[in-house]
């Protein structure tokens, strides 16, 4: 077990600084703060996080963190760390973690005894689920699924019985391609696509599949991709309607139960006490 009170301790913090996913407006005053005052940013495209921190007037050096340099750095980030110098981790845009690199990271810097403090802010997940018209709970967000077809269609199977908002990311130009798939799948259910969220040209479509496949051209932009959860009713079999109460009993006997087994899986099918069926059966 691990206690952190994340301001009051002796090392060196990690910061998981939240940046705008488009909005520079949508950059808090913390997140600014933080980025100023550690002694180092990490970030997945240190191209992208230098026109941010130019905007901001923060001067703090900068490396890069992302999937295919992650184990060198994080071994160059815990030494700084453990030099007494806190660390910023940042994506491109919204939260870090969240579909982009980082886990391994901050499992290492817990591991070894470092505070991890999450400094919050723009997050496209949240900004596209809010504003869906979709239940904004429960929700499963997935991020971003696999493009070999068959392996997409085996994970799309996986969520289709689930009763809860799905949350996609998906590239403009494989939406049309995965919708399509979608409607094989779950059916033609509500689906939204939010994309450019917090830009000039942000824009919702609300529908059904069939009808925002009709609607879909040109995307372009970030999409983040919604479907609605699948509340059918569950057909349950009711096998035994018609049976009488002897007869029911018989059938799970003569599948080698017990009769006081199979009294109880009687009642469980009725939803019945078992004191009740084992009343009824004995003195009918």
């Amino acid at each position: 077990m691990q206690v952190q009170k994340s301001f009051q301790h002796d090392k060196a913090t990690l910061f998981l600084v939240s940046t705008p996913i488009g909005n520079l407006s949508d950059m808090t005053p913390r997140a600014v703060e933080t980025l100023k005052t550690v002694a180092l940013i990490a970030s997945e495209d240190t191209r992208v996080t230098k026109k941010l921190c130019n905007h901001f007037d923060i001067d703090t050096p900068l490396t890069s963190y992302h999937e295919h340099n992650k184990h060198q750095k994080t071994e160059l980030i815990v030494q700084r760390l453990s030099e007494g110098d806190p660390v910023a981790l940042v994506s491109d845009a919204g939260m870090p973690l969240i579909s982009d690199p980082g886990d391994q990271l901050v499992k290492t810097a817990l591991d070894q005894g470092y505070a991890v403090v999450p400094i919050p802010g723009a997050n496209a997940v949240l900004t596209a689920l809010i504003a869906s018209g979709l239940p904004a709970q429960p929700f499963l967000f997935y991020g971003f699924l696999e493009r070999q077809k068959s392996k997409k269609k085996a994970q799309l199977t996986t969520v289709e019985p689930l009763p809860v908002t799905l949350i996609f990311y998906e590239s403009p130009h494989r939406l049309k391609e995965t919708l399509v798939m979608m409607l094989e799948v779950f059916g033609n259910r509500q689906v939204v696509v939010a994309r450019e969220l917090t830009k000039l040209f942000e824009e919702f479509l609300r529908g059904r599949m069939t009808e925002i496949l009709m609607h879909l051209t040109d995307v372009k932009g970030e999409v983040v991709l919604l479907v609605e959860g699948n509340h059918e009713e569950a057909v349950v079999d009711r096998w035994w309607e018609g049976l009488t109460l002897h007869d029911h009993v018989a059938h799970y006997v003569a599948q080698g139960q017990r009769t006081n087994e199979a009294i109880k899986q009687v009642a469980n099918d009725l939803g019945r006490t078992r004191q009740a069926v084992y009343k009824e059966y004995h003195h009918a």
